[in-house]
């Protein structure tokens, strides 16, 4: 049994089959054309684009829950920036995990180095991702946070590019020139946020996870101007207004921007470390498009680990040369997964950056402050308040938490072990790791368990409370997909991310901003939600402020 959300008109869709499948290849054909396209992960090649997964239609989600969302953002930004400053409780926290989890005992042996030789740059700029969907409480549905992401913050852009697929024809002229660097001003205000004005007065957020690397989508954030574009064909342009604008790729690069001036010299350039082969480049492309238009100064250098191995190489003064030029911010958008260190060459290039002078965005101190247990220790009693003194920030952060549960070799893991041996569907079991499709559920967080009952292994885990969203109905877009797939209504559920920057000169905060959100939608039946590996569509809310649910 499960609670469902009407959505946001009467489905199915009233259109004749000839109908039907001319919109949805028009709304395909708009999305790819406007920037909202991936490489294929079966057939890649440099010269190709697919069309990203998309919803049809926008889904539901209630006005003061999002408001929440938008509302609490800075105090996530300022409490991940607190916690990576905190080398006791960063220990702490990773001292089990280290003994057995070889990535993440590189990533601290890392940190451990770069900071007995004394951290070259006091600046730190964080971009990050807080990921929230709603659950049924006894008083309604709430928001609880699912993760927070500093590293690789995409797909900014493709919400914008969603937008305005839903938007008048001239909106379209807007989207081109902004590519080609035309009409700056008009189209920064397209892309105008709006959704701060109202203040969130009733339901509390609760977090699920937070955090610190792999935060993308901040190039290709929501389907908002697709589902614009979508109520326009459909001449249901009063809808338009439920769409919140959204401005997440100026802001963040903004905060890329701002860096770079910080850094003080106009000959640097910015490098964005990039996977060997980049499924998401719109998404990665469009952040550097975006900064070009915004600088048109400043130079933008991309490159692979590997790549940084062999040819950057670190001055006496420790400044990172690559091509001849000096770096002045470092973007990380891989480095987050053990598949992205071949060899001990990438740990090197990884290290030199580290040493640099460099801004890095994040740098390795706030790449471990995102890992699993550090977001488990946040939640236990009393630990929150030792970062964030304001009590009403600290009891709002904390309204967000879910259950999470460390699985050491103690009484509290012992406790937490035979709670998820009990009831595993109740539970998702989490390593240290992100980038998708690592998590465990249902009978196979027994199995993991019950292999590693008495072993150190299990401490390298940790134990969620799992969320039982509310359900919706949608027709869920893919490429390569035939005509009755994509017109079949699913049962859905949806998750939502919101953009944050802090830019620090050490303890002073310079910069503590929401700047954008995202939505990820995906089968009810299907438990990992990335886009980028395959599972999730990209979708957008639709804010509403009653919302009519049914048990079915």
């Amino acid at each position: 049994m499960a609670v469902y959300l009407n959505p946001c008109l009467s489905l199915p869709i009233n259109l004749a089959e000839n109908e039907f499948e001319d919109l949805i290849q028009k709304l395909k054909d708009w999305t790819i054309m406007h920037g909202g396209g991936m490489r294929s992960k079966k057939q890649y090649s440099n010269d190709s684009l697919t069309v990203v997964p998309f919803t049809l239609l926008p889904s539901v989600f209630p006005r003061s829950e999002f408001q929440k969302a938008v509302s609490i953002q800075p105090a996530l930004n300022e409490l991940t920036h607190y916690v990576s400053n905190d080398h006791a409780f960063l220990y702490s926290c990773l001292e089990k995990t280290i003994e057995v989890d070889e990535f993440t005992r590189n990533l601290f042996n890392l940190y451990e180095t770069v900071r007995s030789e004394g951290f070259a740059q006091r600046i730190s700029l964080g971009m990050l991702r807080s990921d929230f969907m709603q659950e049924k409480e006894a008083s309604g549905y709430y928001i609880k946070q699912v993760e927070m992401n500093t590293i690789a913050s995409g797909f900014g852009w493709l919400g914008i590019v969603s937008g305005d697929i839903h938007r008048p024809q001239k909106g379209h002229t807007m989207c081109i020139l902004l590519m080609c660097g035309a009409l700056q001003s008009r189209c920064l205000g397209l892309l105008r946020s709006d959704y701060l004005l109202d203040v969130c007065n009733s339901s509390s957020v609760k977090q699920v996870e937070l955090n610190t690397i792999a935060s993308s989508f901040g190039g290709l954030t929501s389907t908002a101007p697709t589902h614009r574009f979508f109520f326009q064909q459909m001449g249901l342009l009063d809808k338009l207004k439920m769409l919140p604008e959204n401005k997440a790729l100026q802001g963040l690069c903004s905060g890329i921007i701002k860096a770079w001036e910080l850094f003080n010299d106009k000959d640097s350039v910015i490098l964005i470390i990039i996977e060997n082969q980049s499924m998401n480049v719109c998404d990665q492309r469009f952040h550097e498009f975006e900064i070009a238009r915004q600088k048109p100064e400043l130079n933008v250098i991309r490159k692979n680990l590997t790549q940084i191995a062999n040819e950057a190489k670190l001055s006496d003064t420790k400044d990172l040369i690559v091509q001849g030029k000096k770096v002045a911010v470092v973007y990380f958008r891989a480095g987050y997964t053990p598949d992205h260190y071949h060899s001990e060459a990438e740990w090197s290039a990884r290290l030199m950056i580290e040493r640099s002078k460099a801004i890095k965005c994040p740098n390795i101190q706030y790449h471990l402050a995102g890992t699993k247990k550090v977001q488990q220790a946040l939640a236990t009693p009393g630990m929150l308040e030792r970062f964030i003194k304001d009590t009403k920030k600290s009891t709002d952060i904390r309204k967000m938490f879910t259950g999470l549960y460390a699985l050491d070799l103690n009484e509290d893991g012992d406790k937490a072990v035979k709670m998820a041996l009990d009831c595993p569907e109740r539970f998702v079991l989490k390593p240290q790791r992100e980038g998708g499709g690592n998590n465990l559920y249902g009978e196979d967080i027994r199995h993991k368990l019950t292999s590693c009952m008495n072993s150190k292994e299990r401490s390298a885990w940790i134990l969620m409370d799992k969320i039982n969203p509310p359900v919706q109905q949608n027709y869920l877009i893919r490429p390569n997909q035939d005509f009755k797939k994509n017109s079949s209504l699913c049962d859905v559920v949806s998750e939502l991310g919101i953009f944050g920057i802090i830019l620090c000169d050490g303890d002073n905060i310079l910069i503590n901003e929401q700047v954008g959100h995202m939505m990820r939608s995906k089968l009810t039946s299907c438990n990992e939600g990335g886009v980028h590996a395959g599972d999730g569509v990209l979708d957008s809310p639709f804010l509403i402020d009653d919302c009519p649910m049914k048990i079915k």
